[in-house]
């Protein structure tokens, strides 16, 4: 390699903009939730004290990650983290109720102990609901960098944008894709490889409604894509496999895709 090329670099690293690395990120946010659910750890005994003095260091641990880095600089990176801290409570408890309907929907769910510490879906959807507050403070690529640890870890990819309602529900989750400016209400369970996506992905929709609005207590199943800012599921509605939908759906509605099997059985020729 020539002298050209590291000048390149070196130029690039002189003009980043600092920020924390993705796994001093992602750990702070593993560790909260290892707080918050201590189900997730091997015999926590902490006396009250210990648990007030580890949500203090927590909270230490997040502003020092807001004031290393640049983006948001004219905002108050105290007040934020205050107010972060302030939600989690409400936080917790929207949480909760995504384990409660984990816990009612799957029968293969024995506890709410094997939820919490092995379910994807409840870890996905963990994450996500802290980059979204996050985000709604007006913090930019934290949120994302969150999101996709989550992404990485569970194979559910659910951007820090959506606006997701209680009680959902993600069974298998691997392959599930919830875009940007996705609406999902109360009561919601996707299976394996939903796509709650866009019909264009060109620049220009960039803050647009691209993406579908999912009413309350609706079911759709294994493979299914829905697309559009325009699409609207109704509420009670249940979307079959591999269904693609580019239009709305009134509530109350089964959508099912038909495809033709044929089984052709061979004579056995001995």
């Amino acid at each position: 390699m020539n002298e050209e090329f590291y000048r390149h670099i070196f130029n690039k690293q002189n003009q980043l903009e600092p920020i924390p690395s993705n796994k001093v990120i992602a750990d702070w946010a593993v560790n909260l939730l290892n707080l918050v659910y201590p189900e997730r750890l091997t015999f926590p005994e902490y006396s009250l004290s210990q648990i007030e003095g580890m949500f203090s260091d927590s909270h230490r641990e997040l502003l020092d990650i807001l004031n290393a880095t640049k983006a948001c600089k004219d905002c108050d990176k105290e007040v934020i983290a205050a107010a972060f801290y302030k939600e989690l409570p409400e936080l917790y408890r929207k949480m909760n109720t995504d384990i409660a309907a984990t816990l009612n929907g799957d029968p293969a769910a024995q506890s709410e102990f094997e939820i919490i510490r092995s379910y994807p879906g409840f870890l996905a959807v963990s994450f996500y609901r802290v980059a979204h507050y996050l985000l709604m403070l007006g913090i930019p690529l934290i949120p994302r960098i969150l999101t996709e640890y989550a992404h990485s870890v569970t194979g559910i990819d659910i951007h820090p944008g959506a606006e997701i309602g209680e009680y959902l529900f993600i069974d298998h989750g691997t392959g599930i894709v919830i875009g940007e400016t996705t609406v999902i209400g109360n009561h919601v369970k996707l299976y394996q490889g939903v796509t709650l996506g866009a019909l264009s992905v060109d620049k220009f929709m960039a803050n647009t409604k691209r993406h579908p609005t999912i009413g309350d207590h609706v079911i759709i199943y294994s493979g299914a894509t829905i697309l559009g800012g325009d699409t609207f599921i109704g509420r009670n509605s249940v979307i079959g496999g591999n269904v693609w939908l580019t239009k709305s759906v009134m509530p109350d509605s089964t959508v099912y895709h038909q495809s033709a099997m044929k089984v052709v059985e061979t004579k056995n020729k001995n």
